[in-house]
């Protein structure tokens, strides 16, 4: 059983200047991810933190993503935030996609020099996708950007 989500994640927030921050989502279940992406734009635009969102068509799809907007990037962002939903089906299709995009996202972690922040909700059915996007479990998104700011502050205390 998932925990109520982490009650401690609200506080100590950092106060960041000229912070930007990449949300790579993913069109598949969108009616959730949606609601993921608004919780973490609601948590980016109460601390002043610009922001773009790209689109990706499924979960797999988001570690190609980051990786090439931070090669051919001008200026990378701050952090990337990644937002999609993974909900288990009749196939084993569910334990790839899940393997492929956490392991996409733990590499990115180790070969960039910016925080990539995994908010890929993997559950095993809609209800409990619900819970985590503002029900019992929290509110995921929001979390996800909240660290984020809390990443970016401390990739720059110790750069």
């Amino acid at each position: 059983m998932a925990s109520k989500g982490n009650t401690k994640i609200n506080k100590g927030i950092p106060t960041l200047k000229d912070a930007f921050v990449v949300l790579i989502k993913t069109e598949w279940n969108a009616s959730i991810v949606n609601k993921l992406e608004a919780g973490a734009k609601r948590i980016l635009q109460e601390n002043n933190i610009a922001y773009t969102t790209l689109t990706v068509p499924g979960a797999i799809e988001i570690p190609f993503c980051v990786k090439n907007h931070y090669a051919y990037s001008q200026k990378p962002p701050d952090a990337y935030i990644t937002l999609g939903t993974v909900i288990r089906g009749d196939t084993p299709h569910f334990d790839y996609v899940c393997r492929f995009v956490t392991d996409g996202v733990l590499q990115l972690n180790l070969m960039l020099d910016v925080p990539v922040i995994f908010g890929v909700l993997t559950v095993e059915n809609e209800q409990q996708a619900k819970e985590r996007i503002g029900g019992i479990h929290g509110h995921k998104g929001e979390e996800a950007a909240i660290t984020a700011l809390k990443m970016i502050a401390l990739n720059r205390k110790l750069k």
